[in-house]
């Protein structure tokens, strides 16, 4: 389980890169990297991070289902996620 504050700082940045999408994309196209390097840092998308919508978990996040691979695992086996069954042969 990841601290409830870095599961709140993605969230945080996730919402200022929704605000400021449309300048970025305007500067952007008129080419003023000067303006681009005064908007807050959150505010670019590279520094958004996939995180498990239910632990929190960074790492071994399965972007189809929007959860860590140990999460899906545990849904998977309790058939929690329709269309998933455990292979066997």
């Amino acid at each position: 389980m990841a601290k409830e504050s870095m599961k709140a700082r993605e969230i945080k940045r996730a919402k200022i890169v929704a605000k400021y999408s449309s300048k970025r994309k305007a500067l952007k196209e008129a080419g003023d990297y000067q303006g681009l390097q005064k908007l807050p840092r959150n505010a670019s998308p590279v520094r958004l991070h996939n995180r498990c919508k239910l632990t929190g978990r960074p790492k071994g996040y399965i972007r189809h289902f929007g959860i860590s691979r140990v999460t899906f695992r545990e849904m998977a086996n309790k058939g929690l996620i329709p269309g998933i069954t455990k292979a066997s042969w």
